[in-house]
């Protein structure tokens, strides 16, 4: 049996894209997935009698998938699987990837976050839970200004590469993550299991997420929504498309002082009126929405459709012959 396949990179990660594999073998059925070798993201083997599904989750300049450019590269694959929109777009212009029957996108699924009545008694808690190179050093300059004036604000900084095993690499970021601790209105938490962070979103009001890496789909964004959380991002790569235009978004800077500026404004209104009702209530439309869109039942169902009419087009060892049977991968 091979499925939804692990190798050297997502055994030893906890990342997006091996959350939401894992999350898939629940409920895509087993005795389908086993016809399959459904590569996320990185080729290191191809298995000649399964049908192959290449999920794409890396962005087009990532050198990962170069190989992509060429047509002989691609023949290897019998279905291609992207996270959003803008991501297949990126393929197309960067790498003149082709737009066919081989080319589909399924979205980034999520379990609803369950949320209760928000508690705006104490303080206003907001968040951050992502690897710190997306922004954490935007965010934190931003929140020790906010502080001053804000007594009843409160950052929780879930973030650490520990998530991918790469704890080698916060070293670096300790200074910054110093500087979390150090301070009276924030707290680091470090890497989590999942059911801590669930916990922490719902009990969180804003993502504070002032985002400088491109994402493909987003699944902290879509959390954030379904958590009913004032949501404030930049209008960077696939966060547009992953939104709705449901957030409070505005215009990515590449400056990092103008970019911090802008969050800094936006940042400082969702602080003054996240606590309102209509707001409030504007939230529950949010979360609506994203857990329709992204349920993961809906999800796994679209991922079974298409599985299932893949195993119909290719149903022998012998169908499943491409082009060029093997391929080698070289870094």
């Amino acid at each position: 049996m091979q499925g939804f396949e692990e190798n050297d990179i997502s055994k030893n990660s906890n990342g997006g894209t091996e959350i939401t594999k894992r999350a898939l073998t629940e409920y895509v059925p087993a005795e389908l997935v086993e016809h399959f070798q459904i590569i996320p993201s990185r080729v290191r083997d191809i298995n000649p009698e399964k049908i192959r599904v290449y999920w794409q989750h890396d962005l087009a300049g990532d050198p990962e998938v170069n190989h992509l450019a060429g047509s002989e590269s691609r023949d290897r694959f019998h279905q291609f699987v992207f996270s959003s929109n803008w991501q297949l777009n990126d393929f197309v212009t960067k790498l003149q990837f082709p737009r066919n029957k081989k080319v589909s996108v399924i979205e980034t699924p999520i379990k609803p976050i369950e949320v209760k009545q928000k508690d705006f008694n104490d303080k206003i808690r907001l968040i951050y839970f992502s690897t710190p190179h997306r922004g954490l050093d935007v965010l934190v300059p931003v929140f020790e200004h906010l502080a001053k004036t804000y007594s009843n604000i409160h950052l929780d900084v879930f973030s650490s590469f520990k998530i991918y095993g790469w704890e080698d690499s916060d070293q670096q970021y300790e200074p910054l993550f110093e500087k979390v601790r150090q301070h009276p209105q924030m707290t680091y938490h470090g890497s989590v299991d999942q059911a801590t962070l669930r916990n922490a979103l719902a009990d969180a009001h804003i993502l504070a997420y002032p985002n400088i890496w491109e994402e493909t789909s987003c699944r902290v964004l879509i959390e954030s929504m379904s958590a009913g959380l004032v949501c404030v991002h930049p209008n960077l790569a696939a966060l547009p498309d992953t939104s709705g235009g449901l957030t409070s978004m505005y215009q990515f800077d590449e400056s990092p002082n103008e970019h911090a500026a802008v969050f800094h404004r936006n940042l400082d209104h969702a602080i003054q009126v996240v606590a309102n009702e209509p707001i409030q209530n504007y939230l529950k439309f949010v979360k609506a929405y994203a857990d329709s869109r992204f349920n993961i039942d809906k999800i796994s169902s679209q991922w079974e459709s298409l599985l299932t009419a893949l195993k119909e087009e290719y149903p022998t060892v012998e169908s499943r012959v491409l082009a060029k049977q093997m391929f080698t991968y070289s870094t």
